[in-house]
């Protein structure tokens, strides 16, 4: 049965750039989903929001619980000045990724701050979100969740890769003796670490990977990060903030090279992990669709290029590889709205496939 909706996706990364707004309408016709990007903007985050999201996971659980809500109320009135301003008249539902702050799998526990009765509240429409709890509560990874969307409205492309605060990756993959389905996993973090070097010099990012480009490979860091525990585990697997903190911090801030080499060495790191964990799965011509922040990171791009020379890597256009997440978030919402599986437990590890999301609304 053909069907249409207008959504608001909202994504907020652990990267820290922003608030991604995209205003969507996804078409059920002719069993297969189309979406058309009708709206968007990104809502930098103010120096002292980055400065409560990057140390939330320090503070008091009172902190935390008001952090919840008034993240949520910025939300609403960011989200509600994107309506007025782009004077939209059709909207079913804001569907909100929230924001990350801790990850642990190992305990099933997934926390998205941003509350989304307090946005309901706020704008006057439907709010789903907290995607993740559903599949965590039944065995999976709670992670990560946009390869869904990647199967139903990118399924030209052979690798979606996400370049944001982590890598990750999905495809669809075959095992011996069983059908083709999707899966998917973080590879390995990429702007949490690069903005956190950036940072020491005084930046909040390194445009188009300039400084990394000038600097020169540390082979002790290359060896350190190559001998991480996390790459010999086999998919589904993902990773969290914490265990940056715990793993890889430490590492880099005990290096004694200069930034410039630190972030050299890494960003060649990111592009050699990826393709050697992608390597097993890609025929030769595999086509590569990259999104996410890091696909403006040039240097990387081109790391990434001369590392799998037979791929054919496609950056999109800008709004693409900006909104993608936000996009696909839109989407799982859409997919909550209509009691369908939003997340798929050959990607997570779930016992099922299930339907997450909460749904607030005041109508």
């Amino acid at each position: 049965m053909n069907a249409e909706y207008h959504v608001i996706g909202l994504m907020s990364g652990t990267s820290l750039d922003g608030l991604d707004i995209a205003y969507c309408k996804f078409v059920y016709a002719n069993h297969q989903w189309y979406v058309e990007l009708l709206h968007s903007d990104t809502v930098d985050y103010a120096d002292e929001w980055r400065e409560v999201l990057s140390n939330i996971e320090n503070g008091t659980a009172l902190e935390y619980a008001r952090t919840h809500v008034s993240l949520g109320e910025y939300f609403g009135n960011e989200v509600l000045k994107f309506i007025n301003n782009n004077k939209i008249k059709k909207l079913d539902f804001i569907s909100s990724h929230g924001h990350t702050v801790f990850h642990q799998p190992s305990v099933r526990l997934t926390t998205q701050i941003g509350n989304g009765a307090s946005i309901a509240a706020i704008c006057g429409f439907p709010v789903v979100c907290d995607f993740r709890i559903t599949d965590m509560a039944l065995g999976g990874q709670g992670a990560p969740l946009v390869p869904i969307g990647d199967k139903m409205l990118f399924a030209k492309y052979d690798f979606c890769i996400n370049l944001g605060g982590i890598a990750n990756v999905s495809f669809n993959y075959q095992a011996s003796g069983k059908p083709s389905d999707r899966v998917a996993f973080d590879v390995c973090f990429v702007n949490i670490v690069l903005n956190y070097l950036a940072k020491q010099l005084g930046r909040e990012y390194d445009m188009n990977g300039e400084i990394a480009r000038e600097g020169s490979l540390d082979k002790y860091m290359m060896e350190m990060l190559e001998e991480l525990d996390y790459y010999s585990h086999h998919f589904p697997k993902s990773l969290g903030k914490e265990w940056f903190i715990e793993n890889i911090k430490g590492m880099i801030d005990n290096v004694q090279s200069s930034i410039p080499d630190k972030l050299h060495t890494y960003t060649q790191h990111i592009a050699k992990q990826i393709v050697k964990d992608l390597k097993p799965y890609a025929k030769d011509n595999a086509k590569v669709l990259l999104s996410g922040g890091g696909a403006f990171n040039a240097y990387l791009v081109e790391l990434l290029r001369a590392y799998a020379p037979s791929w054919e890597i496609e950056v999109p256009e800008e709004k693409v590889v900006m909104f993608k997440e936000a996009i696909i978030f839109g989407f799982l919402g859409v997919l909550r709205w209509r009691g369908e599986n939003n997340c798929l437990s050959s990607v997570t590890g779930a016992s099922r496939d299930n339907c997450g999301g909460v749904v607030f609304s005041f109508r």
